[in-house]
Formats: structure tokens, C-alpha cells, sequence
């Protein structure tokens, strides 16, 4: 049985156009992916693409084995190489809705979801809704709760990125 969970990220002094923009912006994502290289190396802005149906973005992570846990080593023979993609609809000032999925080649699961991004009375909120599901018997739902138990940590990095990459664009707020 796969493991669900939420996460919003709140933006209160961002709106929502300002938020869709930074994420049409392929130096917005290089400057995350730039922070995230701090905790881990080999992180990649593969592609952005934009268009009138939405945004699409490739990324590319790769975790050394020596840096997983114990546990997901028992699995994972070699470096972990996840290829992360984010996809976004048309802007709309009520709701925009994504996906996410992450894969990586030979491993025994799949992580994937739902973000919603909508404004509020002081901004704009982020929900993610992953999904995490480990195809190993016994060992599965420990891993699948360590899958999300670190996307969240993810998740909150990239939020505080994404707030100080938009109060360098617009300092005023």
C-alpha cells in the first residue's frame, strides 16, 4: 500500500503571478538547484520549457550511495540517480495545479504527486501531495516513509530558496 502525505509552503508576501513567474524562470530553478548542491553533488536543470499550456522542467539528482541510509543502501548498489520532473498547467489567478514525479532507473518504487498552487489573503500557499510506493516486501513502507519523511525536508530547502530568490527580485516586499 503506497504512503501519502501533505505539505503546504506558504508564501505570505508573494503573490501567485509572482511565484508562477519565478517558475518559467530557468535561473530561478539553476539558483535551487545551485542551493541544493550544498547538501548534495551532481544536481542538474536538464530543461525548462514554457509554453501558452503550461510549464514543464527536467531535473536531474544524483545521491552518492555512501550518502543514503542504511537501509535504502541494502537496495541501492550504486549512486542514486533520480530524474525529477515538474510539470505546471496555464496560469489562472484562482488555482494552478502541477504534478511531480520522480524515477530512478532500477529502482523498486515510484514517488510521485500533486501541487497546487493558490492564492491567499496574505500571498499564496503551495500544497504538495506526494505519494511514495516501495515494492519490497517488509522493508517497503519503512522506505516509503523515509522517501517522504525526506521530501519534506526537501520541499521546505526549495520553499525557503524560492522565498529568498523572490525577495532578491523584489526586495520591496
Amino acid at each position: 500500500m503506497a504512503r501519502r502525505l501533505d505539505y503546504s509552503a506558504r508564501y505570505p508576501l508573494h503573490t501567485i503571478e509572482e511565484l508562477y513567474e519565478a517558475l518559467s524562470t530557468r535561473k530561478y530553478w539553476e539558483a535551487r538547484v545551485a542551493e541544493m548542491s550544498k547538501y548534495t553533488p551532481g544536481n542538474e536543470v536538464v530543461s525548462v520549457d514554457v509554453d501558452d499550456s503550461g510549464i514543464e522542467v527536467l531535473l536531474s539528482h544524483t545521491l552518492p550511495r555512501e550518502m543514503l541510509p542504511e537501509i535504502a543502501q541494502t537496495v541501492m548498489r550504486k549512486d542514486m540517480i533520480i530524474t525529477r520532473k515538474e510539470s505546471w498547467g496555464p496560469f489562472d489567478e484562482k488555482e494552478i495545479v502541477g504534478k511531480f514525479a520522480a524515477s530512478i532507473p532500477a529502482g523498486p518504487g515510484s514517488l510521485g504527486g500533486t501541487i497546487r498552487l493558490f492564492p491567499t489573503e496574505t500571498g499564496c500557499t503551495m500544497r504538495f501531495s506526494p505519494e511514495a510506493k516501495v515494492y519490497i516486501p517488509m522493508v517497503g513502507p519503512r522506505l516509503e516513509q523515509l522517501m517522504l519523511v525526506n521530501l519534506v525536508d526537501l520541499f521546505r530547502a526549495e520553499a525557503e530558496e524560492t522565498t529568498k530568490w523572490l525577495e532578491a527580485r523584489n526586495p520591496t516586499s
